[in-house]
């Protein structure tokens, strides 16, 4: 159902939608749950195909900034966002079929979200990966159907440097933010392992850690992405006039 208001955007704040669940299949038959929120009047004029932190310690496709883009994007920017829980993970959305695999076996998960995309005609797409989500971006995302990559937190743990020489070759835009508090990055050590990407501009967030947490952080990361996909739609504004949505699987936590 649809209320009309006037509020500020928070961290609970859904905007209107269209929103539909969706299922992927991957090449070695697993079934992957997810969601795509597309904006309500206008066709996307991009598209951020999003790659959850790690499962094994919370990660999933409603990890909190992955879940506001989903929110927001849609209508703030004109932006269709795809989420999805990769082999093994559970979220209220439903449970993807298989089990972790480490960043292996999901190289088909990255490949099925990414022929979902394609085959469903949504433009101009990028990869948005947090945490673990960058790991499958470098290791598996340099398809020649992505416009280019945004790295969130990258811990650099799985991605070897063969995979940084690769995003090198891809040529691609690959846009990096790194928390001045990281637990395991920081800007001036990203800086010096993403140089083997000449085409990576790495950014340091000043006061963010890892987690991103508060709504400021929320804000510079989707601004971040914004600017990047839809420059035309920044600034994000921080408030919105007329009809709010709701979201499929709503979890207030």
């Amino acid at each position: 159902m649809l209320l009309a208001m006037s509020t500020p955007i928070t961290a609970l704040t859904v905007l209107p939608a269209g929103r539909e669940n969706i299922e992927l299949h991957t090449a070695d038959g697993l079934t992957l749950v997810g969601e795509l929120a597309r904006p309500l009047i206008r066709p996307p004029v991009a598209t951020l195909i999003t790659l959850h932190p790690l499962p094994t310690h919370g990660g999933y496709m409603d990890s909190h900034v992955l879940r506001k883009a989903a929110w927001r994007l849609p209508a703030l920017a004109d932006v269709a966002v795809l989420r999805f829980n990769t082999r093994g993970t559970a979220s209220p959305r439903g449970t993807s079929g298989g089990v972790f695999e480490g960043g292996v076996g999901e190289k088909y998960d990255v490949a099925a979200a990414i022929e979902y995309a394609e085959c469903h005609d949504l433009p101009q797409r990028w990869l948005v990966g947090w945490s673990f989500g960058t790991e499958l971006a470098l290791m598996h995302g340099a398809d020649p159907s992505i416009v280019g990559a945004i790295l969130l937190s990258p811990p650099l743990r799985r991605a070897t440097a063969a995979d940084l020489a690769g995003w090198d070759a891809f040529g691609k835009p690959l846009k990096v933010l790194v928390p001045e508090l990281d637990d395991y990055l920081r800007p001036a050590e990203a800086r010096e392992r993403f140089a083997a990407v000449r085409q990576a501009q790495v950014i340091g967030v000043d006061g963010a850690n890892h987690l991103w947490v508060g709504e400021a952080a929320v804000q510079r990361v989707l601004n971040e992405i914004v600017e990047t996909v839809a420059p035309l739609s920044t600034p994000l504004p921080t408030a919105w006039d007329g009809m709010l949505g709701t979201d499929l699987t709503r979890e207030d936590v």
